[in-house]
This record gives C-alpha cells, structure tokens and sequence, in this order.
C-alpha cells in the first residue's frame, strides 16, 4: 500500500457510495473517482447495518475509508446492544471516525430528547476510543455546540456545513474542522461564511448521492464530482487550486487522525 502522505490528491471527506443509490454501477462509480484523481473518499454510516455495509465497501476498495454510527434521523431506532456492536464495527482498521452523528431539529424523524440522549452516548463512544467526529447539524447548532462542550477531548469534522459566522467560531474555538458540499456552489449564504475559514480548517465533500454542484444538477451526485466543488470554492477564496488540494489533502489526515 501506498504511505498516506505520498497520495496527495482530491478528498472526497464525505460520500455514501455503499448505499443502494448506487448499486447499478457502483464499480463504475469507484473507478471514475480513482481516474479523476481522488485520493480517498469516506463512506458514511447513517446506522448498524448500513455502517456495516459501509465497512464491508471499505475493505475491498483501497482509497475508501468509513465511518459509523447512528444519524440523528435514525436516533430512535437505536438499541443498547447495538452499542456493543457499534464499538465493533469502529475498531476495524478502515474505520476513521464515529458519525454521522449529531441533531436534526429540522426534519424531526426522531424526537429531539432521543436525538439528544443517542447524541451524548456516541459522543461518550469516541471519546472512549479516541476516535474523531463526523457531526450531521441542521437547524440544532447552539444545542450541539453546548453539548460538545462537555466532552472537550472529541473533536472532528462539521459535515456539511450550515450555520452562521458565529457558529463557524465556535467550531473553530473547539478544534474542529468544517466541510462544504456541493451546496455550496448555489447557496450565497455558504459563499460568505467560507470566506472566513482558515485554510488549514477546510475540508470539501460530495455527501452524494445528495447536493449535487450546480454544474452536474440534474444527475445523482458521485464521488469525483468534488472536483467542482474544489474548483468553485478555489476561486471564491482565492486560492490557487494546486495549493487548496495540497492543504485539504493535509486537513483530511489530520482531521480524521491518520497521521497518529
């Protein structure tokens, strides 16, 4: 295998490619990612099973690495012996953080007392394991940032990002690291705040099959399609793009532990 830090390339930092979006063509998928020059994308687990699918995909493909645990959507469906099983899936070497976790006080699909009890006792799991954060946050940022506070070893990633300036702040004053989907490239309100991450605290993502970039609407979102999301967001910071991949390629490393 190749030494991580000699990969340096386009990071997919949050995809569902295990998902059955893409079971017609998934090798297809995965080879246009390789030959667009991804380094490496991250699969993401919404619950047990699908952490688990997310895991198996992992194992046989060499740029892909997961995650696990139990999306706020899926609070509700949570068990205690799924934790056991949970910290089994998060040992596997390909495993790189616990999530996507956090709230949704948006769609609601779990209550929110659910939402918060599942939230604190993953967060307790990757604290236990030493493991980073992949936080799903929608219309609940000053909940979760309240919560984080208590667990001030766990840090990670802010998928999809979509609060405000002040928001970013807080994130940025707790370690963590932010990312921007392909949203981006069509949301104003994201053009703005992104102008105030640093560099060094940026990753990017598909989160396909959802949020495609406005230059590919219209057809399912995909891995290499991240290359438009760099591209848009190298012109709106005003960073040459060689450089921005070099520095999020770092970023990734370092925000999902890969260099300890």
């Amino acid at each position: 295998m190749v030494p991580l830090l000699n990969r340096v390339g386009y990071i997919d930092s949050h995809a569902h490619i295990h998902m059955d979006y893409f079971s017609d063509d998934r090798e297809e998928v995965y080879e246009r990612a390789v030959s667009s020059g991804l380094s490496f994308i991250v699969t993401v687990g919404i619950n047990l099973e699908d952490s688990k699918k997310a895991m198996e995909f992992a194992s046989t493909h060499e740029i892909v690495y997961f995650t696990c645990g139990f999306h706020p959507h899926d609070a509700s469906k949570m068990k205690r012996e799924d934790l056991v099983k949970l910290e089994e899936v998060a040992t596997n070497k390909k495993n790189v953080a616990i999530g996507e976790i956090g709230l949704d006080f948006y769609r609601n699909y779990s209550p929110r007392d659910v939402q918060i009890k599942a939230f604190e006792i993953q967060l307790d799991l990757a604290d236990r394991l030493g493991k980073p954060l992949v936080l799903h946050v929608r219309d609940a940022h000053e909940e979760v940032i309240s919560i984080l506070k208590n667990f001030p070893n766990v840090k990670g990633i802010v998928h999809c990002f979509s609060g405000n300036k002040d928001h970013l702040r807080e994130y940025l004053d707790m370690g963590f690291v932010v990312s921007f989907a392909g949203n981006l490239t069509y949301n104003r309100d994201l053009q703005e705040v992104i102008k105030f991450v640093p560099i060094d605290r940026l990753l990017f993502e598909t989160d396909c099959p959802f949020l495609t970039p406005l230059s590919k609407r219209g057809k399912r979102n995909e891995p290499s399609f991240v290359l438009d999301v760099y591209e848009f967001g190298a012109v709106l910071i005003g960073v040459e793009r060689k450089k921005l991949v070099e520095r999020i390629f770092l970023n990734f490393l370092e925000a999902f532990y890969l260099t300890r």
